[in-house]
């Protein structure tokens, strides 16, 4: 019989950078436009585009082995899956997002215990009310099918709306009151499939290369030679997951370092490299960075 991972990839806002993700960890993946089965290079993987909304409860069904979703989505379903692993990212780069309680400026709602009576309209419609309920306030929660943001004042008090960096919600003249929910992503699998010994070391070896891609996101290598005069100059300037590797050159008393750093301080270090005496200062991106 031939071995199948079942896999559900997110449709919508997360499947572009899902899929960049996973052609980042090694795989080559073709999507037809008015398709909803991705085609792996690896035959072993049968992949399907879900939305992520619906996802956890497929897994959880067991028609799907394993899948990528919120938090968010496995919490309102109510899903009873293993989560294999948090996989830190979302449609808009490398971070968390949030799910917001937000009315507009000018409402005289100014916290939480406010929406006593009040209508919300949310898509997050199972987690909210939960959530409201654990705090003692009774208010409408309406279903949201989409421009939730539109929604108040004259649909809605108040909304409970997913943002990452919060300009959509400026941007419509809404004010946060309160954050009831932080998500990432998350690989989860279905418990029976996660029993099965080829199905669960097929997950832990996809998951090994999309954190170890993740990583490589934030990093870069760099190569350098250096003289053994500026020697302790140019390594008291480098950080990295490990000691930089150290190799001697043909030419005498000449070294090439190599050393992975976070992206985010190289325009900063490879001046002051420089200046310390590096030369031939090489950066290159990373594909996969695995500990």
């Amino acid at each position: 019989m031939n071995k199948v991972l079942k896999l559900g990839l997110p449709k919508g806002s997360l499947q572009e950078s899902t899929l960049k993700l996973f052609r980042k960890a090694g795989y080559q993946v073709s999507v037809d436009a008015r398709s909803y089965y991705p085609v792996f290079d690896d035959t072993e993987i049968e992949a399907m585009l879900i939305r992520a909304q619906e996802m956890a409860r497929y897994v959880n069904d067991g028609v799907l082995d394993c899948g990528l979703t919120g938090k968010d989505w496995i919490l309102e379903q109510g899903a009873n899956v293993y989560e294999v692993a948090e996989l830190n990212y979302a449609k808009g780069g490398l971070r968390a997002v949030k799910w917001v309680i937000a009315v507009p400026n000018d409402s005289k709602i100014k916290g939480i215990k406010d929406l006593n009576g009040k209508r919300i309209a949310t898509e997050l419609v199972g987690f909210t009310k939960r959530y409201l309920k654990s705090k003692g306030i009774k208010a409408e929660v309406d279903f949201s099918w989409g421009a939730t943001e539109v929604k108040p004042p004259y649909l809605a008090d108040a909304i409970v709306e997913l943002t990452e960096t919060g300009a959509s919600l400026t941007a419509n003249n809404l004010r946060i009151i309160e954050t009831i929910l932080e998500s990432s992503t998350r690989f989860i699998a279905n418990k029976k499939a996660w029993q099965y010994k080829w199905k669960k070391q097929k997950m832990e070896n996809i998951v090994l290369l999309l954190k170890g891609a993740l990583s490589a996101e934030e990093k870069v290598g760099l190569k350098m030679n250096v003289s053994e005069k500026s020697f302790k100059r140019v390594m008291s300037l480098l950080s990295s997951m490990h000691s930089p590797t150290v190799s001697a050159l043909s030419d005498k008393g000449w070294f090439a370092l190599e050393v992975i750093i976070d992206e985010k301080i190289v325009r900063d270090i490879i001046p002051k490299l420089k200046s310390a005496g590096a030369e031939g200062i090489v950066e290159y991106p990373l594909n996969k960075v695995i500990p």
